[in-house]
């Protein structure tokens, strides 16, 4: 079996909050790149709960966040889709995802 492996290392200040983020994927060739923000998501197939790591640096302007979030829910429903088929359900999904960028007022 091959193995490989994916890291976060984060700096903390004196109150525990992130100041700096860097991550590693040793087969995409990525060593110590930073990042502002990670959100990171596994399944508990036990408990059958998700499982999450919400991390951002506490310099990362308000506007990128927006911008990520809804990046990230554009992307949930591309993943849903190809996890499930349902396209109907995936436009629902990039609807609500275009509702919020409205609602956030994220300039495109």
């Amino acid at each position: 079996m091959r193995k490989t492996k994916i890291t976060i290392e984060v700096e903390l200040d004196e109150n525990h909050i992130p100041e700096n983020i860097f991550w590693n994927a040793e087969d995409a060739g990525v060593e110590k790149q930073e990042t502002k923000a990670a959100l990171v998501s596994v399944w508990d197939d036990k408990t059958m709960e998700a499982l999450r790591i919400d991390l951002w640096t506490k310099d990362m302007p308000v506007d990128h966040m927006k911008r990520f979030f809804h990046q990230i829910l554009v992307s949930l429903g591309d993943t849903y889709l190809r996890a499930t088929g349902e396209e109907d359900v995936t436009e629902w999904m990039h609807g609500t995802a275009e509702e919020f960028a409205e609602k956030s007022a994220i300039k495109m």
